[in-house]
């Protein structure tokens, strides 16, 4: 894809819900999980995709979430058990996925893409994926978007 085409594919899950983000198995590449709703009028069923940032030389991952909020919410019942209770003042971590917001960006004019064109000789490519607990940085050459169907499992310890 070219510059327009990743940045037309990012404006395409602003706002949806992220889920799972991490290297592929293999090391190279580095996948993010959405999960992309319509209004139920619309009849378009939910679905979860997989947006595959291929040749990523750079990841960079930190938290959105503020010190006092991660300090309110470092017990393991935001985790798991969370729904049973009503006292939960903080970030629950166990719903398993986080708001796209304020979305996926391309960074215009990277200087950090254009140090990895010159290395490797193929256009590279800086994102910035910011969702409410995650602030993502990735330096890649290409983006695959693909629908993910039940069942997928991105690990698996063989």
């Amino acid at each position: 894809m070219d510059a327009a085409q990743i940045g037309a594919a990012l404006d395409e899950v602003f706002d949806h819900a992220l889920v799972f983000h991490g290297f592929t198995d293999y090391l190279r590449d580095y996948d993010v999980f959405v999960h992309v709703t319509s209004d139920p009028v619309t009849g378009i069923p939910p679905e979860h995709l997989r947006y595959r940032f291929k040749h990523c030389v750079h990841a960079a991952v930190t938290t959105t979430v503020a010190p006092q909020t991660w300090r309110g919410s470092l017990d393991d019942a935001f985790v798991d058990g969370w729904e049973d209770r009503d006292d939960l003042d903080g970030y629950v971590w166990g719903v398993r996925w986080q708001v796209l917001y304020p979305g996926a960006k391309l960074v215009a004019d990277s200087a950090a893409a254009a140090t990895w064109s010159e290395r490797l000789g193929m256009p590279m490519h800086e994102v910035v994926v910011e969702a409410n607990g995650h602030h993502i940085t990735l330096v890649f050459a290409d983006l695959v978007v693909d629908r993910v169907e039940p069942g997928h499992v991105p690990f698996a310890v063989t």
